[in-house]
C-alpha cells in the first residue's frame, strides 16, 4: 500500500512540476514578445533578406540657405540608415552641401530636421557634391557604372540580384520632373528607363522609392510599370504641391535664430516614423498608412497633400527593416501605428519657400544696415518680377496658339492613369524653345511642365512655339536668368 501511495505521489509531483515548467513557459514566452534587450533581435540580419545586402541612395535636389530643409532631410535619412545597420560604402549621397557652413547657418557645421533636433550632418559621405550632383551622375549611380561617373567619390550602387534598394528624394518638382542644383533636371520617363535598366540587368530583388517634391506623383502616374518590384509613394499626388514644415512663426517652431524651414511634411512623417517603430514588424503598407494620414495634416488638403502609390504592391506586406535597417533601440518600440493623434502642423508652400526665407531674412536685418535690407527687398522684387513674367508669358503663348477661347488648354489635367505627355523628346524641345527666349524656368516655373505637356499633345510645332516665345517675350529682360548661365532645364 505504501508503495502504490508513493507512486501517486511522485506522479502528482511529476504532473505539478509539467504544469510549473509550461506556465514558466508561456510567461517567458509573453515577456519575451513585450521586452527584449538591444541585443536580443528578433531575427538575424538577413534571414529574410535572403543574404542580400541593403543599399540606398538619398538625393537632396537643391541649393541655397532657402532650401535648408532638402539637404536637412537627406541628412536625417542618411543618420537613420546608419543607426539601422546599413553600411557607409553601401549608401550614397547625392547634396549640394552649401547649407551647413553657410554664413546664414546660426550653429556652423551643424544641420538639423527637427525643432528639438541633434545635429544630423556630422558622418554623413560627401559622395557627390556642388557640381556634381547630377542626373547624369544619379543614373549612372543607380545603374552602377563607375564608368559613366563623372567627379564625386565614385561610389554606385553595385547591387546583386538578392540585394534591396532604398531610393530617397527631396526637393521641388513640377509635373513629369524633379529639380536638381545643376541642369538639366530630372525627367520622368528618363528616370523610369533608368530603372527599367537596373529591372533588366537583374540587380536587385526589391526596391523601395520615396519621391518628396510638388507633383511628384506626375513622375510616375500612367508610365511606373507594376511588373519590376519596384514600390514608390510620394509625397503628392500628379496635381498638388508638397509642403515645408517646422518653419519660423510655425508651432512647432525652429530656434528662434533659424530663419528658414528645417523639414518637409511628408519627409519628416516617414522619417520620425520610423525612427518611433521597430522596423522589423512595421511593414510598408503601415508605414505608407500612417504617413498619408500625416501627410494630409488631418485630412486638411489646404494644408497638406495626398500621398500617393505606385508600381509593384507585393512589396507592401514586407518589413520595413529590410530597407531602412533595424535599431537594437527600438526593440521594445510598438510594431503597429495606432490611430495618429499629431496636431495640425504648421506649412509653406514649397514654392513659396524661397520668398518665405528671403521674407524672412528681410524681417531680421538690422535697421542699422538700410543697405542690406534694400538689397534683400530688391532681390525679392527681382524673383516676384520673373515669377509674374512665366505666368503671363505662358498665358499669352496659350492664347496665340489656341485662341483667347481656348487658353484653358494649357491647365487641362488628364485622366488619373494616364502619362503626363504622350512625346516625352517633344516636351524637352517646347521647354528649351521657351527658355531660349524667355528665360530660365527656375524651381517656380517647373509648375508650367503640363502646360508645355498639353502643348506637345495638341500637336503644336517647334516652329509654332517659338513665334509664339518670341511675340510674347519680346523686350523683357531676362538678366542672369537666362539660359547661357544657368544651363536648360531640358
Amino acid at each position: 500500500m505504501a508503495t502504490r501511495y508513493s507512486s501517486i505521489l511522485l506522479l502528482l509531483s511529476f504532473l505539478l512540476l509539467l504544469n510549473i515548467q509550461g506556465t514558466a513557459s508561456r510567461l517567458n514566452s509573453f515577456y519575451d514578445s513585450v521586452i527584449r534587450l538591444p541585443s536580443e533581435s528578433e531575427s538575424s540580419e538577413n534571414d529574410e533578406a535572403g543574404g542580400g545586402t541593403r543599399w540606398a541612395v538619398l538625393i537632396a535636389g537643391s541649393s541655397g540657405y532657402g532650401n535648408y530643409r532638402h539637404q536637412a532631410d537627406v541628412c536625417h535619412a542618411y543618420q537613420l540608415l546608419r543607426k539601422g545597420g546599413l553600411k557607409e560604402e553601401n549608401i550614397v549621397v547625392f547634396m549640394y552641401d552649401d547649407i551647413a557652413n553657410n554664413e546664414l547657418n546660426p550653429r556652423p557645421g551643424i544641420i538639423i530636421n527637427h525643432p528639438q533636433g541633434q545635429d544630423v550632418y556630422a558622418g554623413v559621405p560627401k559622395d557627390y557634391t556642388g557640381e556634381n550632383v547630377t542626373t547624369h551622375n544619379l543614373y549612372a549611380v543607380i545603374l552602377g557604372d563607375k564608368s559613366k561617373v563623372k567627379g564625386g567619390s565614385g561610389k554606385v550602387i553595385n547591387s546583386k540580384p538578392d540585394d534591396r534598394i532604398f531610393i530617397y528624394y527631396a526637393d521641388h518638382g513640377g509635373p513629369g520632373v524633379l529639380g536638381m542644383p545643376n541642369t538639366p533636371i530630372l525627367y520622368a520617363m528618363d528616370f523610369i528607363d533608368v530603372l527599367k535598366k537596373k529591372h533588366a540587368s537583374g540587380g536587385y530583388k526589391k526596391m523601395v522609392i520615396y519621391v518628396e517634391a510638388c507633383e511628384s506623383g506626375s513622375i510616375f502616374e500612367g508610365i511606373m510599370p507594376k511588373d519590376m518590384n519596384i514600390y514608390v509613394t510620394t509625397a503628392s499626388n500628379a496635381q498638388e504641391a508638397s509642403w515645408g514644415t517646422y518653419c519660423p512663426g510655425m508651432d512647432p517652431s525652429p530656434p528662434p535664430d533659424y530663419i528658414t524651414c528645417l523639414g518637409d511634411l511628408y519627409s519628416v512623417a516617414w522619417m520620425e516614423d520610423s525612427e518611433t517603430h521597430n522596423l522589423k514588424r512595421e511593414s510598408v503598407q503601415q508605414q505608407y498608412q500612417s504617413v498619408k494620414e500625416r501627410t494630409s495634416n488631418m485630412n486638411n488638403y489646404e494644408l497638406g497633400s495626398h500621398v500617393m502609390e505606385y508600381g509593384d504592391t507585393q512589396v507592401k506586406p514586407e518589413k520595413l527593416y529590410l530597407y531602412h535597417g533595424f535599431d537594437p533601440a527600438t526593440v521594445n518600440l510598438p510594431p503597429l501605428n495606432a490611430r495618429l493623434e499629431a496636431p495640425t502642423m504648421g506649412v509653406v508652400n514649397q514654392r513659396d519657400a524661397d520668398l518665405f526665407f528671403m521674407w524672412q531674412l528681410y524681417k531680421r536685418s538690422s535697421e542699422d544696415e538700410p543697405e542690406k535690407k534694400r538689397d534683400i527687398m530688391n532681390q525679392i522684387a527681382e524673383i516676384t518680377k520673373h515669377r509674374n513674367h512665366l505666368d503671363s508669358s505662358m498665358k499669352l503663348i496659350g492664347v496665340f496658339l489656341f485662341g483667347p477661347a481656348k487658353n484653358s488648354v494649357l491647365e487641362s489635367v488628364r485622366e488619373p492613369g494616364l502619362p503626363l505627355v504622350d512625346d516625352w523628346t517633344c516636351l524637352k524641345s517646347m521647354v528649351r524653345v521657351f527658355e531660349t527666349h524667355c528665360g530660365s524656368l527656375t524651381q517656380y516655373g517647373m509648375k508650367h511642365m503640363r502646360a508645355f505637356a498639353n502643348i506637345c499633345n495638341s500637336g503644336v510645332s517647334k516652329a509654332s512655339m517659338e513665334e509664339a516665345c518670341i511675340v510674347a517675350c519680346s523686350g523683357y529682360d531676362v538678366g542672369q536668368l537666362r539660359p547661357s548661365n544657368l544651363g536648360y532645364s531640358a
